[in-house]
């Protein structure tokens, strides 16, 4: 993670003063175990969730939400506050805010889709296969979540269809030892160019 850590902060900005990162990947595969480590190697950069943003009325539907809410306030180099989808309540509630840092995360899945990449320092893919994650999803939240995960591998399948993020990732992350109960840490994964890579000509060959 510290090299990785490294090259992003080598980054030249992409959204105003911010290098913004996307972390994607299926469901279930540890995005957001994967996003707080590497916010970890890079002194503490904030991570915002894509959940947060979506709702169960749109999963994907939510670009327009993230251009107006958090991408606008940081392009002008302002703190990004909205208000957290709150996934019981079905309702957004909960305050957050996201300064300008030097490196922010963006987490979940469709981070990296069409519409976000011009504003895009880098990507990130979480190399574990749709049925792995998937299964791993469906573990954690339990059986009483099984027809909302019906619907979501569904509606993931046709995001990826249409708009795939794993051919433009600049770089793969794959974990060296991948369970059914989680993800490993920071030691268990292994970072390797990815096939945006070769378009960005940023990847050095040292992890």
């Amino acid at each position: 993670m510290r090299g990785l850590a490294r090259r992003l902060r080598g980054l030249p900005p992409s959204c105003g003063p911010v290098r913004l990162v996307a972390v994607d990947g299926h469901a279930g595969s540890g995005k957001s175990t994967l996003a707080g480590l590497l916010a970890g190697a890079l002194g503490g950069a904030p991570v915002l969730h894509l959940d947060d943003l979506a709702s169960h009325g749109a999963f994907f539907d939510w670009t327009e939400r993230l251009g107006a809410r958090v991408l606008d306030p940081l392009e002008r180099g302002r703190t990004a506050r909205f208000r957290r989808y709150d996934w019981q309540r079905r309702a957004f509630v909960r305050p957050l805010s996201v300064p300008p840092a030097p490196v922010v995360l963006v987490e979940g899945v469709g981070a990296g889709r069409r519409a976000l990449r011009p504003a895009l320092a880098a990507v990130a893919w979480l190399e574990v296969p749709a049925a792995l994650a998937w299964a791993r999803g469906r573990r954690r939240d339990g059986p009483e979540l099984a027809g909302f995960w019906d619907g979501w591998t569904a509606a993931e399948s046709a995001h990826f269809a249409a708009d795939p993020t794993r051919p433009h990732a600049d770089v793969l992350v794959r974990q060296r030892a991948p369970g059914a109960a989680g993800a490993p840490g920071a030691r268990g994964y292994r970072v390797l160019p990815g096939p945006g890579a070769r378009r960005r000509a940023w990847w050095a060959p040292r992890t």
